[in-house]
């Protein structure tokens, strides 16, 4: 069994200036796992992704949708992930470390719990630093 943080919850909604901020720069057209997710929707880690993708993956399993996020940039595509700072996993080093951009947030991040309303209540900080990983397209 995968690790859960101490809320016990993989959703972790990312807060709307946060994903602004991003979406200014990026312009996603696609998020392979929304924190609306519910059994039964397309699973983001074997669907095609936008050409543009904004990610903040479940993170008890975060090592799949680096993977994936790695093999649609190889596709040509651009994805932009919001993850925690774990630099000694082995999905690290394969796919980002030397091969990726790499922005590290300063602070903590007060994700956004959605499982009351749709505007969301906010969470305490993340018991981890965060990072925004950016698959950049080859040219």
């Amino acid at each position: 069994m995968s690790y859960l943080p101490k809320s016990k919850s993989d959703k972790w909604g990312t807060p709307k200036d946060v994903y602004d901020k991003l979406n200014e720069e990026f312009h996603f057209n696609y998020d392979p796992c929304p924190i609306t997710w519910k059994e039964g929707d397309a699973d983001g880690l074997s669907t095609e992704w936008g050409t543009s993708t904004f990610c903040n993956p479940p993170y008890s399993t975060t090592a799949k949708w680096i993977e994936k996020a790695s093999i649609e940039n190889q596709k040509g595509k651009q994805v932009v992930m919001l993850i925690n700072v774990v630099t000694d996993t082995k999905a690290f080093h394969k796919y980002i470390y030397n091969k990726a951009e790499i922005r590290f947030v300063q602070g903590r991040i007060k994700f956004v719990d959605y499982s009351k309303s749709d505007v969301g209540e906010t969470k305490g900080p993340n018991v981890k630093a965060s990072m925004i990983v950016i698959f950049k397209i080859s040219r």
